[in-house]
């Protein structure tokens, strides 16, 4: 499912306009009947309901779901603002005149002076007053407004998106003047703003309402920005052949583990092999050797010899390297000058696919002209500090985003970068958002099984993409199967690694 634009939105809308063939107020009417349905799913008709329209189509969308909520018995007061320079959109004015000629809701048109109603703790807001048209961020009486109503309500649902919220970027946007919904109805598809972090606060609760656009025009519509569907994922999984055997099944090899770290090799190594390698050698320090010999058994251990002075020395163990099909790097080898040797090592001499985490990644950082060094092919997973650390610290997040894609083409890498909705980057300038998953899996560990998952999947055949999303997906799948066997306060790494046959069943 692509993102779209708001021009592409528009864009869209014309062509269903022009192609069922249908008006366009009857398009809108078909909006606000979906915006109606998924709203008195939620809400009963005993509470009051004030809606809030603009002058403009996001304006006429209110002034119909007002019109059907009064004729579904909700007690609806309706504040149309007619300020605009060039009066009402043709639309708009057409639902202004059905709402008056139905004469159901409380109808008060503002042109001048606004007296702001009274909003109780059980009134539920609608926020109409402006879509995904905005560029620049509110200023004068509409700040007003939506400073108001962000003071004054306990429950506002946008329709389409929170008033004043931009729908891609909004650096140098103005927080104050933007509407905090608690629930955000979007038509269509989902909004590039509404998947970053810092938008949370104004978007709530998302859910997106298909209006019936044509489906003959968007998949044709160009756009970087995808969600990932379930469907896609299944049918990148390949079946295992019947006469596989573990010699078939790929090779793994791990980078994990300091001393007191060890725990970090575990739960990488867990999900590797639990998400089907065929067979996986961990590369750690002596001290982690009976850990790992008692927690995972099924591994093969290459440990680290040490030198005289207690250092120990990477070049002959890594000669195994490329005996292997693919290599892990980073959850818990720390930043010292033995780990820094390490990845030096790999990127010069490895030509098998790599996967780099955690303290690979602030090793990178530290050390800038490694960047250059990374092999094409390698796939990166940090979160945001560590993305940060890489590329420079940024609040926005869709510049960081813009960051990571200039910085994923350069070099010729996949980027997955790790949040609610975790993007997967890719060198041809595509971004894989992944919107399942839950709070819960925010917890320690949690990033060293997604490592083990895509090592493994990379190590018996798949592409870094495939890897990198069917990775995510199945690290997500497992984390909601936990979740709900248990509860997102109790989650821990290890349910999501206990949680992966399931996940693998629900894909298929």
């Amino acid at each position: 499912m692509k993102i779209l634009s708001s021009s592409q939105l528009r864009q869209w809308d014309k062509y269903t306009i022009e192609h069922e063939p249908i008006s366009s107020i009857d398009l809108m009417e078909r909006a606000s009947s979906a915006f109606c349905t998924a709203f008195m799913s939620k809400w009963p008709t005993n509470i009051p309901v004030i809606v809030f329209a603009g002058y403009g189509n996001n304006g006429g969308d209110a002034l119909a779901i007002s019109r059907i909520l009064a004729q579904h018995e909700y007690q609806v007061e309706t504040y149309l603002f007619n300020t605009g320079s060039k009066g009402l959109t043709n639309d708009c004015e057409t639902n202004r005149r059905k709402l008056t000629e139905q004469g159901k809701a409380r109808f008060i048109e503002v042109t001048a002076q606004f007296v702001p109603p009274k909003i109780t703790e059980n009134t539920v807001v609608i926020d109409g007053l402006f879509g995904t048209g905005i560029s620049r961020p509110l200023t004068g009486g509409f700040a007003a407004v939506v400073k108001y109503l962000n003071a004054a309500a306990k429950q506002i649902v946008a329709i389409d998106v929170p008033s004043g919220l931009m729908t891609e970027n909004n650096d140098g946007n103005t927080q104050d003047t933007i509407v905090r919904a608690t629930y955000t109805f979007t038509f269509q598809c989902q909004k590039l703003a509404f998947l970053f972090p810092e938008n949370q606060q104004f978007v709530g609760k998302v859910e997106v309402l298909d209006i019936g656009l044509s489906d003959t025009h968007q998949p044709f519509t160009s756009s970087p920005y995808t969600i990932l569907q379930q469907d896609e994922v299944k049918a990148l999984l390949k079946t295992r052949p019947r006469f596989a055997h573990k010699g078939t099944c790929g090779h793994a090899y791990l980078v994990a583990g300091k001393k007191n770290m060890a725990g970090c090799a575990v739960l990488s190594a867990r999900a590797c092999m639990r998400t089907g390698v065929g067979k996986l050698t961990i590369h750690t320090q002596e001290a982690n050797r009976t850990i790992l010999q008692l927690a995972i058994p099924e591994a093969i251990l290459d440990v680290e010899p040490e030198t005289r002075d207690k250092r120990p020395t990477i070049a002959k163990s890594l000669s195994l390297v490329n005996t292997c099909t693919a290599v892990g790097i980073g959850p818990g080898i720390g930043t010292d000058e033995n780990a820094f040797d390490t990845l030096s090592h790999l990127f010069s001499e490895t030509e098998v696919p790599i996967v780099l985490d955690a303290d690979a990644l602030n090793i990178i950082a530290a050390h800038p002209g490694l960047k250059t060094l990374i092999p094409p092919g390698t796939i990166l997973t940090p979160h945001k500090g560590e993305l940060a650390r890489l590329l420079g610290s940024n609040d926005n997040s869709y510049e960081q985003l813009q960051q990571a894609m200039q910085f994923a083409y350069q070099q010729g890498i996949y980027i997955v970068a790790k949040d609610a909705y975790t993007a997967i980057i890719t060198p041809e300038g595509i971004v894989h958002f992944n919107t399942i998953g839950n709070p819960g899996m925010a917890t320690a560990g949690s990033g060293d099984v997604l490592t083990g998952i895509i090592l493994s999947l990379l190590a018996q055949g798949y592409t870094p993409a495939e890897a990198s999303i069917i990775g995510v997906h199945l690290h997500a799948s497992a984390g909601d199967i936990a979740a709900e066997q248990l509860c997102e306060e109790s989650l821990i790494a290890s349910d999501i690694i206990d949680a992966l046959p399931k996940a693998f069943r629900k894909i298929k």
